[in-house]
């Protein structure tokens, strides 16, 4: 093993560019990528190409009439009116030259990091480009045109037999993988998310808990606006942990959204670098516990792109490939190449400054609302492993 970690890479990534103005910037991707090679954390030999998903590949998820119909839209042969069905042309998924080439590679920088993992040549493997959750078997939602993550997860299961524990931190509800897995027993999906009450997509109540054979491997958190650090982070750990020994996975499959931090424009959060820093401490834990390492991580929301999401996702590969975070100053030569493009100062360090914010009044009443959400949402572990036969 020539190194236990792997960068999925490509300056064509930014060609999943819906138009100027529009919160989803791939421009990030390449933020995170610079910022990581000048603090020589990423070295090349940790690069992988990402490679373009066939459509068989795409159709482990998505339906042939909607791939048919991005294609059609990226070659401009797709009216408002006949895109509307599939959830193309619309606010949030406007339609865009080859957007079936653009998203198609972001699934492909996704299966390659898959294969990376399973095949043994690294033990983590890092999509940035990915983790775009929303999509839908038949339509494109909330900036998503093909669902990576899920086209990965039934990869893994088709290819390598995996049991696969699927966890998003992304501020919006992880709808479209959590649907496309609902009734299946060797998929358990995990999300903690803002609730809908305030927030797209509006699902991911403690009462999505899988159909069928699938019962009992859904798990929704939806946790309180202006919810902080540290009720964040203990619905993190202690959700994880306790789902991490009920399901006993393969492999992890984490989606990294940076926009639950209180400076992201879209959402009603208030974490900052510090929820960003455990993230990936405890899934690199529980891998190395649990799953001998294997552990595939993945991009997703975050739309301050400047302060917030290259440092967010740079701890994610500092982890992976140091076992740990990085502290101090960020690259004075990155800070000065960017400055001059970003509309915001650039923090200088690694870590958030304090008072980012002022204080919330109901910080006792939220955590407490965001506790009784996580032992309503573990309910069925715990009473599972009292009367095992009585469920």
């Amino acid at each position: 093993m020539s190194c236990s970690a792997a960068f999925v890479y490509s300056d064509q990534f930014s060609t999943y560019h819906f138009k100027e103005g529009h919160p989803f910037n791939q421009l990030r991707v390449q933020l995170t990528y610079e910022l990581l090679l000048q603090a020589r954390s990423l070295m090349e030999e940790h690069i992988i190409p990402p490679r373009m998903a066939t459509e068989e590949e795409l159709k482990l998820i998505h339906d042939a009439k909607y791939i048919e119909a991005v294609k059609q839209a990226g070659e401009g042969r797709l009216s408002e009116d006949e895109g509307f069905p599939f959830g193309l042309g619309t606010e949030d998924t406007p339609m865009f030259a080859h957007m079936h080439e653009a998203a198609s590679l972001l699934v492909g920088g996704s299966l390659a990091a898959v294969d990376a993992v399973m095949t043994q040549s690294v033990t983590h493997a890092l999509n940035l480009g990915g983790g775009l959750h929303h999509g839908f078997q038949r339509k494109a939602s909330g900036f998503c045109i093909y669902n990576d993550g899920a086209v990965a997860i039934q990869y893994l299961r088709k290819h390598y037999n995996a049991k696969v524990l699927y966890i998003d931190t992304d501020a919006h509800h992880g709808d479209g993988v959590q649907w496309a897995f609902y009734d299946d027993p060797n998929v358990c999906t995990l999300s903690i998310h803002e609730t809908g009450r305030y927030l797209f997509p509006g699902t991911g109540n403690v009462n999505e808990r899988g159909i069928k054979e699938g019962y009992g491997f859904s798990f929704n958190i939806p946790i309180d606006a202006f919810t902080e650090d540290e009720s964040f982070s203990e619905v993190y750990e202690q959700s994880f942990r306790e789902i991490m020994e009920y399901f006993q996975p393969d492999v992890i499959l984490s989606q990294n959204g940076a926009d639950a931090h209180v400076l992201d424009p879209l959402t009603h959060l208030c974490g900052t670098m510090n929820i960003f820093e455990y993230i990936p401490k405890l899934a690199h834990e529980l891998a190395h516990e649990y799953c001998e390492g294997r552990w595939i991580a993945l991009g997703g929301g975050g739309y301050d792109i400047w302060r917030v999401v290259p440092r967010a996702w740079g701890q994610i590969w500092n982890v992976m490939s140091g076992n740990d975070v990085m502290t101090g100053n960020l690259p004075e030569a990155w800070l000065t190449k960017w400055q001059e493009k970003a509309p915001v100062q650039l923090p200088s360090k690694w870590q958030d400054a304090n008072q980012l914010y002022k204080p919330i009044p109901r910080k006792e009443e939220i955590t407490e609302k965001n506790q009784k959400a996580l032992e309503k949402s573990l309910q069925f572990i715990r009473l599972k492993s009292k009367a095992p036969n009585s469920l």
